[in-house]
């Protein structure tokens, strides 16, 4: 099947928060129904999307494009924050990008959007291609403003940082700066022998999510429909076709060619690989006899408290212990246990609160004997195989509970034994989901507190079980009601069922933390290899 001859390069996920309206597996779904070769994730200053992204591109049969929307400084003492468009063509190039887009979070005043500074891309450059950032872009910037001169000074600038992989972007979406600047980027790209790339920065997939996206970024300023003053969402912000661009750059046919050749030069995912955690016994094997002696040990200090067993009791015990063991060795996975045992043992040692244990690794006999859970799994008939199958190869899973009030303690210890650089929180997002979304549009719209709260309460809120909009609208008779009954709930809800299910923030997660045999600072986000 012929593909289009075009790559859309610029297109904004949902995890560019309450910015970007197309989920990162849609972004690969859409490629493939417009027969688009490849497309490009391009979050600002975030690659939370590209590994969902790139295993849904490859499940469509879509070349992934992995990039970032990097905030960039033009000089140290300037606080104008320029987008730079960066895209990854090896494995140099994925690890430099995801230095600098952590560098850009945590090397920076808080008061200032993340960024880096023009200086800070040197060295961190190999393997990246630049774009010039069209309309968010210094160059188009400078020359809309006709300084000329600074425009060439960071046009030089910027071809010495990316040798033969710098392109000058072109976007014709009803800009101001963009049509100001049009005819100097292509004059200073000529002189410069620099190629022309043209590009449609998208947020949303089709023009009929045009309305929802100018919800979203009310939701994002807090300020409703109706304010004169405020940002809105560009109509032409959509992921355009092939026809579409080439009609509307046909003078300039080689800017359309120019996505084709940078996907050419951009054949890259993150690879996949093994996860890296800490040894406490110097080796596997080192590993797996230290697993087999503290269980062991813990298991007949976990019995003594029974008193008197029967044969057949102990028996039943030692026989499932031994049986785990070999499991969990030859899956590869003692060092996993020892090391969640080693702070939990901590945390209880230090009067820190643990819970008992839940979930499936409640069912695991050595994580009793580890005192890792406090649940007996074979007096309480749980099944280890439902924790760590050999059929199904996945890292284990326990869910543990530490007291809210100390739980950083526990963090601290485990940053202290493996090294502050080795251990991180990770981060958490939080969703439009189907009452949160009502209540943000209902303030956009500016609909009385009182009649959002009554339908938010008509929208079913179980925790095991959050019901949908939709779902809500064919099973809760009351929403159903007032929605066929009231245009204004209509609208309302109609409204939230586009933006249902996005991200609408981040934070740091609570208690979820990483753990490397390394500092952080080497690795980067990469697909679990499930061998």
């Amino acid at each position: 099947m012929p593909h289009a001859p075009f790559v859309p390069l610029r297109v904004m996920s949902s995890y560019s928060m309450l910015e970007g309206a197309i989920d990162p597996k849609a972004i690969a779904r859409l490629a493939h129904e417009r027969g688009f070769p490849a497309i490009a994730i391009c979050d600002r200053n975030g690659l939370y999307g590209a590994v969902p992204f790139a295993a849904a591109c490859f499940e469509m049969g879509v070349q992934p494009i992995v990039g970032a929307l990097l905030g960039v400084c033009r000089g140290q003492g300037s606080d104008t924050i320029d987008a730079l468009p960066l895209f990854v063509q090896d494995e140099t190039g994925y690890e430099n990008l995801c230095h600098l887009v952590s560098k850009a979070h945590l090397d920076r005043p808080l008061e200032l959007a993340a960024h880096v500074h023009l200086a800070d891309l040197e060295g961190r450059t190999e393997g990246l291609i630049a774009l010039t950032g069209a309309g968010e872009g210094g160059l188009t910037r400078l020359l809309a403003d006709g300084r000329a001169d600074e425009a060439e000074w960071l046009c030089g600038r910027l071809q010495a940082l990316f040798p033969g992989r710098l392109y000058v972007e072109l976007a014709r979406r009803s800009s101001a700066i963009c049509d100001a600047a049009e005819d100097a980027l292509i004059e200073l790209a000529y002189a410069r022998d620099l190629p022309l790339v043209a590009t449609n920065p998208a947020n949303f997939a089709d023009p009929h999510m045009h309305p929802a996206h100018d919800a979203m970024l009310c939701i994002a300023h807090s300020t409703h429909i109706d304010a004169a003053e405020r940002p809105r969402s560009n109509p032409e912000a959509f992921v355009k076709s092939a026809p579409m661009m080439a009609e509307q750059f046909a003078a300039l046919p080689e800017a359309t060619a120019h996505p084709l050749v940078i996907a050419r030069r951009c054949a890259f995912a993150p690879p996949k690989r093994a996860p890296i955690l800490p040894s406490l016994a110097g080796d596997l094997e080192g590993e797996a006899r230290m697993l087999a002696e503290d269980s062991r040990r813990g298991l007949a200090a976990r019995l003594e408290k029974y008193g008197e067993l029967s044969d057949d009791e102990l028996r039943s015990y030692r026989d499932r212990l031994e049986f785990e063991i070999g499991v969990i060795n030859q899956m590869g996975f003692p060092g996993y246990f020892l090391i969640v045992a080693d702070f939990i043992k901590w945390a209880k040692d230090n009067g820190i609160p643990v819970g008992p244990g839940r979930g499936s690794g409640a069912g695991s006999l050595v994580a009793w004997s580890l005192t890792i859970t406090d649940l007996d799994p074979i007096r309480l008939g749980l099944l280890f195989e439902r924790f760590l199958n050999p059929e199904r190869v996945s890292m284990p899973d326990f869910d543990i509970d530490f007291c809210e009030t100390r739980r950083g303690e526990v963090i601290r210890y485990v940053q202290a034994k493996y090294g502050h650089d080795h251990v991180a929180q990770i981060i958490t997002f939080g969703k439009l989901k189907a009452r949160a979304v009502l209540r943000d549009a209902g303030r956009i719209l500016q609909m009385s507190y009182g009649h959002v709260d009554r339908l938010c309460k008509m929208v079913p809120n179980h925790p095991t079980d959050p019901w949908t909009l939709p779902r809500s609208l064919n099973g809760a008779a009351d929403f159903k009601r007032e929605y066929d009954t009231q245009p204004e709930v209509k609208r309302l809800v109609d409204l939230a069922m586009q933006l249902e299910g996005l991200p609408r923030n981040s934070s740091t997660h609570a208690a979820g933390v990483v753990i490397g045999d390394r500092p952080l600072a080497q690795l980067v986000p990469l697909y679990r290899d499930p061998r």
